[in-house]
């Protein structure tokens, strides 16, 4: 997913508490965690594995893997308050 530079500028500083928490907010459900990963489903059987470490940013490839594994479009990003 291609992201127009305002939106990324708003995504990249974003913690694993914050992407966590839209996940929460979006239905996926915690499934299990092994060291710094945590693995979360979502009802329509999508699966993302979260490295989480509190209060940390991830770096550009990694947050958008995240975002591509997660499925979210801009407007879902909106609704979920992760971006303006």
């Amino acid at each position: 997913m291609k992201l127009p530079k305002n939106i990324w500028d708003q995504l990249k500083n974003k913690s694993a508490d914050a992407l966590i928490s839209a996940l929460v907010k979006d239905d996926w459900e915690h499934d299990e965690t092994r060291g710094a990963q945590r693995v979360y489903l979502h009802p329509d059987g999508r699966r993302v594995s979260i490295h989480y470490h509190p209060g940390k940013t991830y770096g550009p490839r990694l947050l958008k893997a995240l975002l591509a594994d997660i499925g979210w479009s801009i407007p879902d990003m909106r609704r979920l308050k992760l971006i303006k």
